[in-house]
């Protein structure tokens, strides 16, 4: 099983994945980040496929093929994407479809998006969490994996209760993705 990361920052949940010793192959970046020195200094390849435009003109299928034809060089079996800021098109969901792994701060369906824990906060809830689930062409969507809850204290601030969701998103992480890996990334949504 060869394992590919795809990474945007900080890179913990990559260094959580190594290690746990999770079978990374490949590290992508679609940005200069923290995540390829952490692949790096763990003798991972690792590629920057920089996305140069944000602007409304991104042609999000021609460098999601990009994306693609470097997982394929690598012989790619699977991908979990680790804090990737970049939505990607149909090549990535054509090309690998149910072996996209994918974590969300959120309890989804509840608060998708990019701001989850700042709408939960807003939203007034109680409870919100982390949820592992097999990545598709609509964004936060795909069967779900796994969730676990995590308590909205009186005075959290979108920070306070992002570092816990946090702690809870790397150890059901990489449990999730080592049960995957285990069952030979057949996904199924069960």
């Amino acid at each position: 099983m060869r394992l590919a990361v795809l990474v945007s920052g900080t890179g913990t949940l990559l260094d959580a994945m190594l290690a746990a010793g999770l079978p990374v192959a490949l590290v992508v970046a679609d940005r200069p980040c923290r995540g390829l020195e952490i692949a790096s200094e763990a003798g991972v390849p690792a590629e920057l496929v920089e996305r140069i435009d944000f602007t409304a003109r991104f042609d999000r299928d021609a460098y999601s093929q990009l994306i693609v034809d470097r997982l394929m060089s690598h012989e790619i079996d699977g991908i979990a994407m680790a804090g990737f800021g970049t939505v990607l098109g149909s090549p990535m969901f054509d090309m690998f479809a149910g072996r996209v792994i994918n974590t969300h701060p959120a309890l989804l369906p509840s608060f998708p998006g990019w701001h989850a824990v700042r709408d939960a906060i807003a939203y007034g809830v109680k409870v919100t969490g982390c949820t592992i689930h097999v990545a598709t062409a609509k964004v936060d969507d795909g069967p779900i994996l796994a969730q676990e809850a995590v308590a909205v204290l009186d005075g959290d601030d979108e920070s306070s209760l992002h570092e816990r969701i946090k702690l809870v998103e790397r150890r059901l992480y990489i449990d999730t993705l080592a049960s995957v890996i285990e069952r030979g990334y057949v996904l199924d949504g069960r």
